[in-house]
Formats: C-alpha cells, sequence, structure tokens
C-alpha cells in the first residue's frame, strides 16, 4: 500500500505523514457503482483517492440528480471534510465512476494534521480551492450554456476520466446527471451524430471529433 500511497501523493505529503496515513487509514478498492457517501449519512472518514475516479452529485426535492463534479487521483473530497469537522449529514452523493482505490481517514485526524502538517494543510485548503472552483465552473454552465454545449462538455469530461472514447450510459443516465430530460438528451445526441462528432449505438456512444 505503500507504493500505491507514494505513487499518488509522494509528492505532496511529507514521509512522516506518509507514515501516519499508512498506520491508521483503512485501505479499499471499490467497484464501478459503488456508492461511497449517500445523502443524508454522518460522514466518520475521509476518501484520498489513490487510483479510478469517483463522481459527486447532488440531488433535488423530486430526487433528480445534477452532476458536480469528478474526484480523481490524488484528490480528496472538501464536502466530506466540512461535514466531518461540522459534525453534520451529507449533501452530496458520491459514486464510484470506475473500479477505485481509496483510502479512509478517520475524522479524528484531519484537524490534528492540519496542525502538525504543512503539506496537509496545504492540500485541504487547495482541495477547498479546487472543489470551489469546480462547482463555479458547474453553476456557469448551468446559468450561462445552452444544453447543447452543457452535453459536450459532459462528454468531453466523461471521455478523460474514463481515458476511453466510449461511454457506456444510456440516454436516460446521461439526462440524470445533467438534469434534463431524456427526450431532450436523445435530440441533442442525435444532431451531434449527424455532425460526425459521436456515433451512436445501443447503450453506448462513441466520441469521433467532437
Amino acid at each position: 500500500m505503500i507504493n500505491l500511497l507514494k505513487s499518488s501523493y509522494g509528492t505532496l505529503f511529507e514521509e512522516a505523514l506518509l507514515q501516519e496515513i499508512i498506520q491508521i487509514g483503512t485501505f479499499k478498492e471499490v467497484p464501478i457503482g459503488y456508492k461511497l457517501i449517500e445523502i443524508g449519512d454522518y460522514i466518520k472518514s475521509v476518501p484520498l483517492l489513490i487510483s479510478g475516479a469517483v463522481k459527486v452529485l447532488r440531488e433535488d426535492k423530486e430526487g433528480d440528480e445534477l452532476l458536480l463534479y469528478y474526484l480523481e487521483q490524488g484528490d480528496t473530497c472538501s464536502f466530506t471534510m466540512s461535514c466531518c469537522m461540522g459534525q453534520t449529514k451529507s449533501e452530496i452523493r458520491a459514486i464510484a465512476e470506475m473500479d477505485t482505490t481509496i483510502i479512509m481517514i478517520p475524522i479524528r485526524k484531519i484537524e490534528e494534521w492540519t496542525t502538525l502538517y504543512k503539506s496537509w494543510r496545504h492540500f485541504v485548503f487547495e482541495s477547498y480551492h479546487n472543489r470551489l472552483y469546480e462547482l463555479l465552473t458547474t453553476l456557469d454552465s448551468i446559468a450561462f450554456d445552452q444544453m447543447d454545449q452543457r452535453l459536450i462538455h459532459y462528454l468531453k469530461e466523461k471521455s478523460r476520466i474514463n481515458h476511453d472514447a466510449i461511454i457506456h450510459n444510456t440516454h436516460q443516465e446521461i439526462a440524470y446527471e445533467l438534469h434534463t430530460s431524456r427526450v431532450v438528451i436523445s435530440r441533442l445526441l442525435k444532431k451531434l451524430e449527424q455532425k460526425g462528432k459521436i456515433s451512436l449505438h445501443r447503450n453506448y456512444l462513441e466520441i469521433v471529433n467532437l
């Protein structure tokens, strides 16, 4: 586990902190679709991503979801940290986008390490900054972009995260994550196909030239 940890965080954390993480962290391998965090849960530990990716979603009163951002190798979830330190219920849902490896850090260490380790303090502040930027980007997209632009951005980001031009999502699943209807997504995807940007197949699509 130490080699996996160092490959993701070795340039971020000093050796003493890496050793503490090894001693008290819980190593987990979770499959695609695994729910790491659910809305309404009390959070008892914070994830550090070793490999893979996790999508973070918000839910409205009707139960419809909106994709906020992705967590990748070397990331943590600042929302989770806020819930831990404030002892409040989670307001987000986190699901493994692919098979993912994480180390879970107990909440008692979050504040302690902020005082003890400069690298951890910088990591936490940088995480808050990055997640806030991503939230503002999502907000700007919703407020200012047309749905076709949002869809193209979604497809590009999905392809980047998964390192694959094939996107294994149904039209309904894409609609859920973009908080719109399946009919709208199907219409826009068909237009992209007619323009030669994508190729549509049953239950998946292929990016050709976005």
